[in-house]
């Protein structure tokens, strides 16, 4: 078998947007109603076309805020979740986005804007059309998602998965080590997941 292409990403968004139970549902093809707040960060894995996604789901809290850098830093890819019922958690969404462009090196840096809880559009407060031209604008990908009715999960790490693979046609090839390619800085986030260990839930 054809070695994989190893890609982190990294899930942001504040607390309570459902950042867990995406990764849960694409994962596991499962839904936890009441899905514990993530302390730190919890790590994953999923094969996705040719990669394997090394999954980085981040603490929401303010408080684990400054602990984000250690898991997007040398990531490939990013997904920003809100909840479309928090017109707060849209902002937020948007000041990652900005964090993300201004403090990751890499110009070929994979970003996804995923609106979730559309199961629940009756209580609506972010407008999709408003999010659409927003991603558009800021050259991101853009889904609207519900993890708890299995709405649109897979399409959006589908769609991250062949973008990066677009990306990775574009490189020049390099021998490929027997644990496979890395695209990302597989010691800086061992190195992440080593300095939040006391804190981490994975």
């Amino acid at each position: 078998m054809d070695s994989l292409a190893v890609c982190k990403l990294v899930l942001l968004g504040e607390m309570a947007c459902g950042k867990t139970s995406l990764v849960h549902r694409y994962v596991k093809g499962s839904y936890q109603e009441n899905q514990e707040s993530t302390i730190g960060a919890a790590f994953s894995t999923k094969v996705e076309h040719n990669l394997k996604f090394e999954l980085w789901d981040t603490a929401g809290q303010e408080r684990y805020h400054s602990l984000a850098p250690m898991y997007y830093r040398s990531s490939s890819a990013s997904v920003c979740v809100y909840d479309i019922t928090s017109r707060d958690s849209f902002e937020r969404a948007k000041k990652w986005v900005s964090e993300l462009k201004a403090n990751v090196d890499s110009p070929d840096l994979v970003i996804a804007l995923v609106g979730n809880k559309c199961d629940l559009a009756d209580d609506r407060k972010v407008d999709e059309d408003e999010a659409r031209a927003y991603a558009e604008e800021e050259g991101l990908l853009f889904f609207e998602t519900s993890a708890k009715e299995d709405v649109g999960v897979r399409e959006v790490f589908a769609a991250v998965a062949e973008k990066l693979c677009k990306v990775i046609a574009t490189k020049p090839p390099r021998p490929r080590p027997q644990t496979g390619i890395r695209l990302d800085g597989a010691a800086d986030a061992d190195r992440a997941g080593r300095a939040a260990s006391s804190c981490c839930g994975v």
